[in-house]
């Protein structure tokens, strides 16, 4: 309850996140003598399965109703059971390493950015080998919502989830209801016979369990995210298409099985490399969309591997926040802008950074300008030079602040505080051939500028020319602290 966030927003019993933090030490001991009732007796409040639907647009028109994503606000006080249910759950499914490795959504040490890692690795590793490369980005039509709840009970057991803890998961999702709240008005309830809630805290890890053998027979490399999935294999031959056509078969197969559905529109087929035969792939009897980029969580990945359009778009969102700030706020304030420029803008410029870092100048320079852009606005900083102002607002350049996420990106690999096979992306050299510090790394030859700048080879230098103290670190915030002070050095 120390950890409550008070600006969640509140479930339909009405309860304020900061209500029970100001009372935590009060209700403590009372709620604990609930959970553990509700645990023994599998028995739920009302209140807690209770849900306020919100609307949250993604994009396109916002008249259409299928352009938002529907967010269920529930009971807080549920949600704190929901939590400790969900770290046993968690710490189970790691002891005995039931996820696959293919997921990378809701879990610690994996994130969007260990996901495009590795499919960027594979991608990049194969045209520059001179072959050709076909990424199919596939998607679900309402998956969460989808989620037969029996179907989901067997998959829990089959998972080892059993007793009082299986019967209350049940329970959980028996006899749930939800009304739309919109514009101050609610809609009627209605009962909620399938899915797992989106906006709980139990949900999205059921999700993962549920779908956690939907790549058990692929030949194909295969990477999830919660629900985003997607497919890629290297194409010499027709025999390598049958293989992609095979799979998206086995695939379609789980879907119908397990009473999934593919949106079959939303889904799209990317051809890599300069000789791709651009091979058709179905699902069920219609054809793939073939695309020349797509949208990989929240990554625009070209065919050309160059992410130009992800410099655009990025640079494009952020000048526009700019220029929203630049608008809306009347100080010129050093502390004040530099403080929304963190918070607002720079995020959009270095969201998952490692996996599409640009190397073209045009692209490097196109993201810098909105740095420079923003550090114009403070007043302390005006006749300047870039530098200068750089110095005077406390701020790196942006390629500083990449070269320090690829640094600390090695360290969480190799530290082991990332969960990805750090053997897919780095090798050590022996310790007997080498001077310096002990993890020293070894650069593999590159063919194509893709390659060559891609995470896995150009970070191979720099982290070689880093002293042993900094490497050696045992925690990120003092890697963080003593990369900092060699750089100033």
């Amino acid at each position: 309850m120390s950890n409550l966030n008070v600006n969640k927003s509140v479930g339909p019993d009405e309860i304020h996140g900061k209500l029970l933090y100001e009372l935590r030490y009060e209700i403590v001991k009372a709620l604990t003598l609930l959970f553990n009732l509700s645990m023994r007796q599998g028995i739920i409040p009302q209140d807690w399965r209770d849900a306020s639907v919100v609307p949250l647009f993604k994009k396109g028109s916002r008249s259409q109703a299928q352009n938002y994503r529907p967010v269920s606000l529930t009971s807080i006080v549920g949600k704190i059971l929901e939590s400790i249910i969900k770290d046993h759950v968690v710490a189970h499914l790691d002891r005995h390493k039931l996820l696959r490795d293919s997921q990378h959504g809701f879990l610690s040490g994996r994130s969007c950015l260990t996901n495009l890692l590795e499919f960027m690795e594979a991608a990049t590793s194969a045209v520059d080998e001179g072959k050709n490369v076909d990424m199919i980005y596939l998607d679900f039509s309402k998956a969460f919502d989808k989620v037969p709840h029996c179907r989901l009970a067997r998959k829990l057991e089959a998972h080892g989830i059993r007793g009082i803890c299986l019967s209350w998961i049940n329970s959980w999702l028996e006899n749930r209801r939800q009304t739309v709240y919109v514009d101050g008005e609610y809609s009627d309830w209605e009962k909620v016979t399938s899915g797992v809630p989106q906006g709980s805290v139990l949900g999205p890890v059921l999700f993962l369990i549920y779908i956690n053998d939907i790549d058990e027979n692929l030949r194909s490399k295969f990477g999830k995210f919660a629900d985003d999935s997607k497919l890629l294999k290297s194409i010499s031959s027709q025999e390598d298409v049958d293989t992609v056509r095979n799979d998206l078969k086995v695939l379609e197969d789980w879907a119908e099985k397990w009473q999934m559905q593919f949106n079959v529109d939303k889904c799209s087929v990317v051809h890599l490399g300069r000789n791709n035969p651009g091979s058709e792939y179905k699902l069920g009897d219609k054809a793939l969309r073939v695309s020349d980029n797509e949208r990989d969580l929240g990554v625009i990945v070209d065919k050309n591997l160059k992410f130009s359009e992800q410099c655009k778009s990025v640079a494009g969102k952020a000048n526009s926040t700019l220029g929203m700030i630049r608008r809306n706020v009347v100080s010129r304030n050093k502390n004040i802008i530099t403080k929304l420029y963190k918070a607002l803008v720079r995020p959009k410029l270095e969201y998952c950074i490692q996996s599409w870092r640009p190397y073209l100048k045009k692209d490097i320079n196109k993201l810098e300008q909105v740095q420079h852009r923003a550090t114009k606005i403070i007043a302390e900083c005006r006749g300047l030079s870039y530098e200068n102002r750089l110095r005077v607002a406390g701020l790196r350049s942006l390629e500083d602040r990449r070269n320090r996420g690829d640094m600390l990106e090695v360290y969480k690999m190799l530290s082991g505080k990332s969960r990805v096979d750090s053997g897919n992306f780095l090798k050590v050299v022996s310790e007997s051939t080498t001077r310096g510090h002990k993890l020293k790394l070894a650069k593999s030859r590159s063919r194509l500028d893709v390659r060559k700048n891609f995470f896995s080879q150009r970070i191979v230098n720099q982290w070689n020319k880093l002293p042993e103290c900094v490497v050696e670190a045992d925690s990120i915030n003092s890697f963080k602290n003593r990369y900092d002070k060699h750089y100033r050095n």
